[in-house]
């Protein structure tokens, strides 16, 4: 089981971002410019306002609190938020806006990858949670500012 946990919480986002990729590759190529400015937004409003959250906010990562050795070698810095969780979150959110099944699929993954990071010891669940939340809003806050712009944004 621990292998499992340490491949999910190592890799599983890498999966959401060949899926993103390929989806826009293969089935949005028409969409490609408009996906393109949404990204330009989101990606670095939810940067930005992970790192002004941590910056605010510091949650010592498991392995520090109960003094234990993590699943994965890791800093003992701010957990919070989970940037694994938050990079791919922004990728399912941007995908939900374009084609909803597949950014739910997305959204699994990503929840599925920050569920292995906390069973790695190396992320609480407050962690995950604000991570999921930031990418969301920053991806909606995109959505809406993109279209006052005059952006076809969606599908």
């Amino acid at each position: 089981m621990d292998t499992l946990i340490i491949l999910a919480a190592k890799y599983l986002y890498l999966l959401v971002i060949l899926i993103a990729l390929g989806w826009v590759y293969f089935k949005a190529k028409d969409k490609t410019v408009n996906i393109a400015k949404l990204i330009v937004v989101s990606f670095p409003l939810a940067y930005i306002s992970a790192k002004t959250a941590g910056h605010f906010y510091y949650n010592a990562r498991p392995f520090v609190v109960e003094n234990i050795k993590p699943l994965i070698s890791h800093a003992a810095n701010n957990g919070f938020p989970s940037d694994h969780t938050l990079l791919s979150m922004t990728i399912a959110s941007v995908i939900f806006v374009y084609h909803r099944k597949l950014g739910i699929f997305l959204a699994i993954l990503s929840l599925a990858t920050g569920y292995a990071r906390i069973a790695a010891k190396i992320h609480h669940q407050i962690d995950v949670l604000a991570a999921a939340v930031i990418a969301i809003a920053a991806v909606y806050i995109s959505v809406v500012f993109l279209k006052k712009l005059g952006v076809k944004i969606g599908r």
